[in-house]
């Protein structure tokens, strides 16, 4: 592993553990010429996953877009970021659990939106009126009374 300082070849690990997600190996390793550490986290390579757009368009996954998503319906809201990427972890366990070749976003939709409403409802609300492209005020209002109602 090349060191991310210096740019040396040789590192050594020194410590390996399961990550706190289990779904990675965290390993911190030092670099033998400049003595910095970092860390590393080794994960299994995934089959591709493909997306299938509300246009039927494709485009193969991307974790990126899923986190971005949940970060601004979370902005400004009293949500941690080691929350926030539990629930992106927990999304695309759940995506990959599947075990599809192809997989619709509407479904990875109601996947985060499921997650949301448990966290906050307003973070909720607003990735729904993004997600649902809410056309008027009306179909905003129904879906602030169905959070209220629960």
């Amino acid at each position: 592993m090349k060191c991310p300082f210096c740019g040396h070849e040789d590192t050594r690990v020194i410590d390996s553990r399961p990550a706190e997600d289990n779904n990675s190996i965290r390993r911190r390793r030092v670099c033998d010429e400049c003595g910095k550490r970092f860390t590393t986290y080794e994960k299994v390579e995934t089959i591709p996953l493909i997306i299938i757009k509300k246009d039927k368009n494709r485009e193969t996954y991307d974790r990126t877009k899923l986190q971005g998503g949940i970060l601004r319906a979370c902005h400004k809201r009293p949500i941690s970021a080691d929350k926030i990427n539990q629930i992106v972890d927990d999304v695309e366990t759940k995506i990959f659990s599947m075990e599809e070749k192809e997989i619709e976003s509407r479904v990875i939709g109601e996947l985060i939106m499921d997650k949301l409403k448990e966290v906050d409802a307003v973070a909720y609300v607003r990735f729904a009126s993004v997600y649902r492209e809410f056309k008027d005020v009306n179909s905003f209002l129904d879906e602030l009374r169905n959070v209220l109602d629960k």
